[in-house]
């Protein structure tokens, strides 16, 4: 996951039932990605989604590679963090397809916004988005604790995750001109957030 501008520490939601799927999710990502580093650009190439090459297996098995330490660190992070509480709102069979569904809707967000790329896209960040568009349809003002700058404080879901979408916007708009040369797959967090938030939303919980 990219940046925004608070870093989460935590929610103040307190889960009934153990996140099983949520920790699940985690182990095999961390797992994927101790395999992938025994022949890393040969994986990278053959399992993450390339435009320019549809293939329906990589929309699967690139949403479980990631590029480098930092990348799957934060991306577990913010599933560890949110993903239990949408876990136990949406139940196992619920949870395991919106976060596979939000995945697929990232991946081809960033199809359309990148035809014809040969760079290959890999990570877990759009189907983790789709989670975070999830909490915040369910939980738009449970506190959230950060980080700012040396700061510690709490605020509420729609500052944190909303503030973090902003930015997703922001430089998704500047990279459609080659404004914006990171490797960050913006309109994946996007399509994957939006798609999470408007399913929720549909399915009119009661939070």
């Amino acid at each position: 996951m990219s940046k925004g501008f608070f870093f989460p520490l935590g929610d103040a939601i307190r889960t009934k039932e153990f996140p099983i799927l949520t920790i699940s999710l985690i182990i095999i990502n961390v797992v994927v990605f101790i395999w992938s580093l025994s022949n890393f650009e040969n994986t990278i190439v053959n399992y993450g989604f390339i435009p320019i090459q549809l293939s329906l297996i990589t929309i699967f098995t690139s949403m479980f590679l990631h590029g480098g330490f930092d990348h799957i660190f934060g991306n577990m992070w913010y599933l560890w963090i949110f993903g239990d509480n949408v876990e136990e709102k949406y139940g196992k069979l619920g949870f395991i397809g919106l976060y596979l569904l939000s995945g697929i809707a990232a991946t081809f967000t960033h199809l359309i916004t990148n035809i014809g790329s040969n760079v290959p896209a890999i990570g877990a960040s759009g189907a983790i988005s789709g989670i975070l568009g999830s909490y915040l349809a369910l939980f738009p003002h449970a506190g959230v604790h950060v980080r700012f700058g040396y700061m510690l404080t709490q605020m509420p879901a729609f500052v944190v995750i909303g503030g973090w979408f902003l930015m997703q916007l922001i430089f998704g708009a500047v990279s459609l001109v080659g404004g914006v040369g990171s490797g960050i797959a913006f309109w994946a967090h996007i399509g994957g957030f939006v798609f999470g938030y408007v399913v929720t939303k549909m399915m009119k919980f009661n939070s």
